[in-house]
């Protein structure tokens, strides 16, 4: 006889009543991804350097129209609250959500270790969920990877995907779709360069 064992999933309200409880270690790094309490990785100090440079760079681009919100959660769905390195919600945005916000313009991904979840589960999670630019920072290729276009698509983790991947080059440069006249860098977004 088999036993068809399944895992337990989680809604993003019992998650948040588990942190509250205090079930999770102070300071621990989790997420919830469709259900599943995920463990994500410490922070190397390239990511650490990364993760600063990009704050000042948004902030200075964006920090007049955008709550820029750094390894914040997004409540993306009943059974998905992610905690992107980056996620910038419109202004007029933050403070109408009963817990997080539920979208945001841009989530940026500031990947070494994690680089193959974030191509991968997160991708489909962000494309499911509708976000419309989700940027990879490749920190050991010194890419930036470009994801646009979401769609469904059963080969992926969520049966979503993007159907638009640029990667982007040293000496090339990028705009989010929110505001096409802001330009970057990518040097100054993988910290090929100074600010």
């Amino acid at each position: 006889m088999s036993v068809n064992l399944q895992p337990r999933r989680f809604t993003v309200d019992e998650y948040v009543k588990m942190g509250d409880a205090g079930i999770f270690h102070p300071g621990e790094k989790v997420e919830l991804i469709e259900g599943e309490i995920i463990a994500m990785s410490p922070q190397n100090p390239s990511h650490a350097y990364s993760t600063e440079r990009l704050n000042t760079l948004l902030v200075m681009a964006f920090g007049t129209t955008h709550g820029v919100r750094v390894q914040l959660p997004l409540t993306l769905s009943e059974v998905s609250e992610p905690e992107p390195d980056f996620a910038l919600v419109r202004l007029e945005l933050r403070g109408s959500f009963p817990r997080h916000p539920n979208t945001a313009d841009l989530v940026i991904e500031v990947a070494h270790s994690s680089l193959s979840f974030d191509r991968g589960e997160k991708a489909s999670l962000y494309a499911k969920a509708g976000i419309l630019d989700y940027w990879i920072v490749n920190l050991e290729k010194a890419r930036l990877e470009v994801r646009r276009q979401p769609m469904p698509n059963n080969e992926a983790a969520f049966g979503w995907d993007y159907s638009n991947l640029q990667i982007l080059a040293p000496g090339q440069t990028v705009s989010p779709l929110f505001s096409p006249t802001a330009s970057f860098q990518i040097d100054a977004l993988t910290g090929q360069s100074a600010l």
